[in-house]
């Protein structure tokens, strides 16, 4: 059993497990301040990118990077650290990956070189792994049963609107601040879910937890790292590249390696065995594929907005508004949904009007109306809640109560493995096809000034705006952004599509609703 522990250590009655702990709404709105923290930043900068690559030249491979070393070390990290909770006590990780996360961002608002932003956002990505499974592992061990697909379904919809809601923000800053404010953002938010934490959070822990597996998590994290690097290094190195198709093949080993280290290993860091489990591949998948082509928009809408519609970072942020309005909304009611339609039903429709949604965004120009894409964006907000209060419920409910930690880390997992690997598939899709447009734009130009366009369109801007001559060539860098930008749009459709149909697959007939069936695929 799970011993929960007050502030002071006191451990609880166990009673406690079935009635829940008395604090535990006061907590739930704590654990889901911690989680927006977090989670904002994964979006939040993506507003200031416009103006980060006007201020550092920052190149779009750069911007990838800044954006995606977060999510990358976030994701990377994120299993090793719900194990670190479960063993030695989920509220000290929450303490400590706020803390390094506060101090990250601190040292991040004194920084205005690339390649040290991306150092910083990584340092940013290595407290949010420790913050993020322990807020649902906290939820769901102070909730009673009864109470916690409720609980849950609130931190599904915290979690898909905060890095909506991070960007509102962050693009309000922005009216009055430098692009650094979008840090400070990070450290008030940190110092207030500190502060929240220390008075109102319980320990709990798993006193006989199962022995770390350092060997697990080093292959685990080589092999996402390699993987992520050849694919956003890819459009600018070339895809023959030595060292890109280094990577792939080295992270497809570090992968494999993983899988099977884990399934020999006697106390495994995540087994792979429970993907046997229906529900528990139902809902990673579903996870991952929503945040693989919604944070991989993220990026690619709102440098669309301000460079080639000219939206201030305010209004930017205000667009995507709607998204996460219809997201609360629906995620709210989707566990009533659920009890009426069935899981297996609204899962794939959920994903089919993500994927409609990205099917009309694809069709956009450089003039359409925003009414015109808000169409898109009401279809990702409501596709998006239909599906992640299921898609949650079902991977920690799959798992037993002393492998939460793990379960609420695998979560995690999904969501932000997606969220990383969608900004580098879709950046690069864009990437690529931008830079080989603008190179036959500036064919005849001086090759310094070619090579400065096909960097990124914001530097693009910046070298044509400068000389009169070349301003003419403003619409042609913008019509080759947008030529990529459906291009990304129609790939995260089909991937939507295809997911949507796995999903009525494997969850046909599917049974497998208690936390005891992870034990039947351990035995």
């Amino acid at each position: 059993m799970t011993n929960i522990r007050t502030p002071r250590g006191r451990s609880s009655e166990p009673s406690h497990q079935e009635a829940g702990h008395p604090n535990r709404k006061k907590i739930l709105i704590v654990m889901c301040l911690c989680l927006g923290t977090v989670l904002s930043a994964v979006a939040s900068l993506n507003v200031a990118l416009p103006v980060l690559a006007r201020d550092t030249d920052a190149t779009q491979t750069e911007m990838q990077w800044i954006i995606d070393s977060y999510a990358l070390v976030f994701a990377a990290l994120l299993l090793p650290a719900g194990a670190l909770g479960d063993r030695f006590g989920r509220r000290k990780m929450l303490i400590l990956g706020l803390v390094i996360f506060g101090a990250a961002a601190t040292a991040a608002m004194m920084i205005s070189e690339p390649n040290h932003l991306i150092f910083a956002r990584a340092a940013l990505g290595i407290g949010a792994a420790l913050v993020m499974p322990a807020t649902l592992s906290i939820i769901t061990t102070t909730h009673p049963p009864a109470e916690r697909a409720g609980a849950v379904g609130v931190w599904a919809g915290v979690a898909g609107a905060s890095a909506i809601l991070g960007l509102l923000a962050a693009g309000t800053l922005l009216e009055f601040f430098s692009w650094q404010s979008a840090f400070g953002l990070n450290v008030v938010l940190a110092v207030l879910a500190l502060a929240a934490t220390l008075m109102l959070v319980p320990e709990s822990a798993e006193p006989e937890a199962a022995t770390l597996d350092p060997i697990g998590a080093a292959l685990s994290i080589v092999g996402l790292v390699a993987l992520v690097y050849a694919i956003i290094e890819g459009p600018a190195r070339g895809w023959t590249d030595g060292l890109t198709v280094g990577c792939f093949i080295g992270g497809a080993i570090a992968l494999a390696a993983f899988i099977a280290w884990e399934l020999h290993h006697s106390n495994p860091m995540l087994d792979p065995r429970v993907f046997r489990l229906s529900r528990f591949s139902a809902g990673s998948l579903s996870i991952t594929m929503q945040f693989f082509t919604f944070f991989g928009f993220i990026f690619l809408f709102l440098q669309y907005l301000q460079l080639v519609r000219g939206y201030r970072p305010i209004l930017a942020a205000c667009a995507l508004v709607p998204t996460a309005v219809c997201l609360v909304i629906t995620a709210k009611r989707a566990p009533h949904l659920v009890e009426k339609f069935g899981a297996r039903r609204l899962a794939p429709i959920g994903m089919l009007i993500m994927a409609l949604g990205f099917a009309v965004l694809a069709f956009m120009d450089t003039d359409s109306s925003y009414w015109y894409t808000l169409i898109g964006l009401i279809a990702l907000g409501i596709g998006m809640g239909i599906t992640t209060t299921p898609a949650t419920e079902a991977i920690v409910s799959s798992l037993p109560d002393e492998k939460q930690g793990v379960g609420s880390a695998m979560n995690d997992l999904a969501r932000e493995v997606g969220g990383t690997l969608g900004i580098a598939v879709l950046g690069s899709i864009l990437t690529a096809s931008y830079q080989s447009a603008v190179a036959e734009g500036t064919r005849g130009l001086p090759g310094s000034v070619a090579h400065a366009a096909q960097e990124s369109l914001g530097v693009a801007l910046n070298v044509f705006s400068s000389n009169p001559q070349m301003a003419k060539l403003i619409p042609m860098a913008q019509q080759s952004f947008m030529d990529g930008f459906s291009s990304a749009l129609w790939a995260a459709s089909a991937v939507l599509a295809v997911t949507a149909i796995v999903l009525a697959v494997l969850m046909r007939g599917s049974n497998d609703t208690t936390r005891t069936s992870a034990h039947a695929v351990r035995d």
